[in-house]
């Protein structure tokens, strides 16, 4: 399993990966739950490069 832990690591993987999105739009995903992610300990989020891969092509397959 590819993990990356906070959000500036998942910033670096998504533009990485031609997905770019700023902070401000991975924290409002995460507020509304849009996007995978855990929480183990408080305000630490990890991200599942395998779901998030998952997600993109969902993304991408929205009109």
């Amino acid at each position: 399993m590819r993990k990356v832990y906070g959000v500036k690591k998942l910033i670096a993987y998504l533009t990485s990966v031609d997905y770019p999105l700023t902070e401000e739009d991975i924290h409002n995903l995460v507020l509304k739950k849009d996007i995978p992610h855990l929480s183990p300990i408080n305000k630490m989020l990890v991200f599942d490069l395998d779901h998030i891969d998952w997600w993109i092509g969902q993304q991408r397959l929205k009109p």
